[in-house]
């Protein structure tokens, strides 16, 4: 691991201010430095997990859960240093470096939205493969109507995901994503939430992925020496956690079907932060996995979204070579895909429902993180 950290807080420190740091400095530095590592501990690991399991790879829903695990990590961390610097909130320049901060993360609330809608379609493509599996997934020899009720559920499946890739590349999706807002129960959470839904209650029709990343990563900038000084070096840990959110919310677009799916978000990092080197390493893995030929306009970069592509392509295929009646060579080519099919399935049926709980959890984290934020700025300025 490296421990050369950029823009080292207390370094920085000691360039500007002769006399001694005192003992309380001195534990925010510590903090903030342990935050760093820990930003860089878990996205490292992330990196690795990739290599060492073959049963979470990169923009596998495994992967993705993973990927939101340490999001979730990270925003607690980052809440907790916020709670125990209060009285620094409302300071210049905290105070307008962690409001820019908590409206950037507004806007990731509409990509929550997109992100569960795009579940929910993955969800429909699923029911058309189980229509393949109940028909073909059987040890009675297979009939001409098994074959064709599996034939017509394939070229709805196609049609289907030929549809999203249309609607991946464009804004003319034709209805609204419903809010994680209806979920809380609480009427103080419920309260809270009403603020929000002129900002992010719906994704309308001419919404777009591409244009909200860039919304998000806008004036994410690297703090000035007086900055870092001046805020004791807070400012660091909101640039770090600015730049952890865009990470997640531009992988969670390039893995998930949503409209207008563009991966082009300018992502730029210092390599002289610690953590800088796996985020990095991640995003550019993830690009050049939606440069290879057969993930080019895809809707969606998901593992499994490219294991239904490429499986039903295949069955279609074999299905389209079947005369009746069927021989045993063909029988069991066709169980063989039938087996192939069965494995994506099962990804995403034990997948999908966590998923989608982990997406509506960010989505809270998020509200809840914002609200309570704005609420010690409000008392430290009394």
């Amino acid at each position: 691991m490296r421990t050369d950290f950029g823009r080292s807080i207390v370094s920085m420190k000691r360039e500007s201010v002769v006399h001694s740091i005192d003992h309380e400095t001195q534990n925010q530095d510590n903090e903030i430095e342990a935050f760093q590592r820990q930003v860089y501990q878990r996205f490292h690991d992330l990196c690795l997990l990739d290599i060492s399991s073959s049963s979470c790879e990169l923009l596998s829903v495994s992967w993705i859960s993973k990927l939101l695990d340490v999001f979730l990590c990270c925003q607690e961390e980052f809440k907790m240093i916020l709670y125990n610097n209060k009285s620094l909130m409302s300071r210049q320049p905290m105070d307008k470096l962690i409001n820019e901060y908590f409206e950037r993360s507004v806007k990731g609330l509409d990509v929550c939205n997109a992100i569960r809608d795009g579940i929910e379609q993955i969800r429909q493509w699923m029911k058309q493969l189980e229509i393949v599996l109940c028909g073909l997934d059987n040890e009675k020899s297979l009939g001409e109507g098994q074959i064709r009720r599996a034939k017509k559920a394939l070229i709805d499946l196609a049609i289907g995901m030929l549809d999203e890739k249309d609607s991946s590349s464009t804004n003319n999706l034709g209805h609204r994503n419903r809010s994680f807002g209806r979920y809380q129960k609480d009427s103080q959470g419920h309260k809270s939430l009403k603020n929000f839904r002129s900002l992010s209650w719906s994704v309308s029709r001419s919404w777009s992925a591409s244009k909200q990343l860039q919304a998000i990563g806008n004036n994410i900038v690297v703090p000035k020496s007086s900055e870092v000084i001046a805020s004791n070096g807070l400012a660091v840990a909101v640039y770090t956690m600015s730049h952890v959110f865009l990470f997640v919310m531009w992988a969670l677009v390039a893995a998930i079907p949503c409209q207008d799916r563009g991966l082009q978000s300018h992502f730029s990092v210092p390599k002289n932060y610690v953590w800088a080197g796996p985020i990095l390493s991640l995003h550019e893995r993830i690009l050049e996995e939606s440069k290879k030929r057969e993930r080019r306009n895809t809707c969606g970069l998901l593992k499994e979204i490219y294991g239904i592509e490429k499986s039903a392509r295949h069955m279609n295929e074999l299905t389209d070579s079947i005369q009746f009646p069927i021989s045993e060579e063909k029988e069991e080519e066709v169980r063989e895909r039938v087996e192939e099919l069965k494995i994506v399935y099962g990804a995403l049926k034990n997948g999908l429902d966590p998923l989608e709980k982990q997406v509506r959890e960010v989505f809270h984290r998020v509200v809840k993180s914002r609200t309570e934020g704005i609420y010690s700025i409000s008392r430290g300025s009394d």
